[in-house]
């Protein structure tokens, strides 16, 4: 009965030491996580939208993909290349008709995508102009409003008048990349 005992003790003894090890360890997990910032998106809208401009065409493409129709073949899909130095000089937008009830906090930006389109026997390019609206939350930045002029491929007409397209390719990849901004997962 006394080996029994003992054993027992030993194995309670064990199951005692491996809970407190347990506990240990995850009151070092959540200190770390309490220890991280809530959101690590740069406060500065200049750094904040110079790191987005150099992710956009990768988030962009990334859209295209999941919304391309399984059907159509992938060189007919277009894709965006690159993205234009940000702009920061914002557009009057007070409307004279009217006193606005609350003051406009959003925050405004312009730059532009180069896209390009392959055919089976050539490439097609076209510049679009992007004016982009975000305001600050308090987790972070948030899209408010996008609008787009889309470009020519030609080059030879100007481009369509200004589009709302807060749901379009570049209005989804610029929410998903402030998704993942506020989250931390930007490099800085």
């Amino acid at each position: 009965m006394g080996k029994n005992l003992r054993r027992i003790s030993y194995s309670w003894l064990k199951l005692l030491l491996l809970g407190l090890l347990t506990v240990a360890s995850w009151q070092g997990v959540l200190s770390y996580a309490v220890s991280l910032p809530s959101s690590s998106c740069p406060a500065d809208l200049e750094t904040l939208t110079n790191l987005l401009i150099q992710d956009i065409p990768g988030y962009a493409n990334r859209v295209i993909q999941r919304v391309r129709k399984l059907d159509r073949p992938v060189y007919l899909s277009t894709y965006v290349i690159v993205a234009g130095r940000p702009e920061f000089k914002p557009l009057p937008l007070v409307n004279r008709q009217y006193n606005p009830i609350l003051p406009n906090t959003s925050q405004q930006v312009f730059f532009t995508t180069l896209e390009r389109r392959y055919s089976q026997n050539k490439v097609i390019e076209a510049q679009n102009y992007h004016w982009l609206f975000l305001t600050r939350s308090q987790d972070g930045w948030r899209l408010a409003l996008i609008y787009t002029q889309f470009g020519s491929p030609s080059g030879d007409e100007p481009p369509t008048p200004p589009q709302e397209t807060s749901d379009g390719i570049i209005g989804q990849a610029v929410r998903l990349w402030l998704r993942d901004c506020r989250a931390g997962a930007i490099k800085q």
